[in-house]
């Protein structure tokens, strides 16, 4: 299964990348991340951590999880069952994400569930995005400590916290168990001032 959720992000990104019209040197530009990089990740030569990928995600004006579904259809299923849910471990960390929301179903809303290992820390430094991102979490087991900018919170189960998605955000379990939470994103139209060539594509943040 990781293999071909590997193989869905090269093509998925390489996808992406076509439809705003941009060169390998463009995104490289917008995302801070280099273009050999960017092209060894295209050609699934490189297996890239939750960090990179959520730069490239924020310099296209998708969320992360966007890089794990299929362009949206008009005739794309509503449903997706467990077995058909991606899910990909962050060769870094090892916090395991699911995408759960049915893959190329026209939706402004996305779910994610994410495990995150004991005493694992997943930072994204990312900031200023090309695209609005807002994103609610809700813990199911564990504790988590979720930073946004300069704000710590902690969250125990059953709690939810609502954000968005323009500064540093990092989540740390110092537990002794894996955390489990649910991520719901929704993404907002391109900033003025920053072209996007193709159409609005569902996708985003972490």
């Amino acid at each position: 299964m990781e293999q071909t959720v590997e193989r869905q992000i090269a093509s998925r990104l390489k996808d992406l990348r076509a439809r705003r019209e941009l060169t390998l040197e463009d995104l490289a530009r917008r995302s801070a991340v280099s273009r050999s990089m960017i092209s060894l990740i295209e050609r699934g030569e490189s297996s890239p951590t939750a960090s990179v990928l959520d730069r490239l995600a924020a310099g296209l004006g998708v969320t992360l999880a966007a890089l794990f579904a299929d362009s949206e259809r008009d005739d794309a299923a509503p449903l997706a069952r467990r077995e058909e849910q991606p899910a990909w471990r962050d060769p870094e960390t090892g916090y395991v994400r699911r995408n759960l929301s049915p893959s190329a179903f026209r939706s402004p809303l996305e779910l994610v569930e994410v495990t995150l290992p004991a005493g694992t820390r997943v930072a994204y430094d990312t900031g200023s995005r090309y695209a609005a991102v807002d994103q609610q979490i809700w813990v199911l087991s564990g504790t988590v400590e979720v930073t946004v900018g300069a704000s710590l919170h902690v969250l125990a189960a059953g709690d939810c916290l609502a954000m968005r998605i323009d500064r540093p955000v990092a989540f740390r379990n110092r537990g002794a168990t894996d955390a489990r939470y649910l991520v719901a994103l929704t993404t907002g139209a391109m900033r003025a001032g920053r072209p996007d060539a193709g159409p609005r594509t569902k996708g985003g943040a972490l």
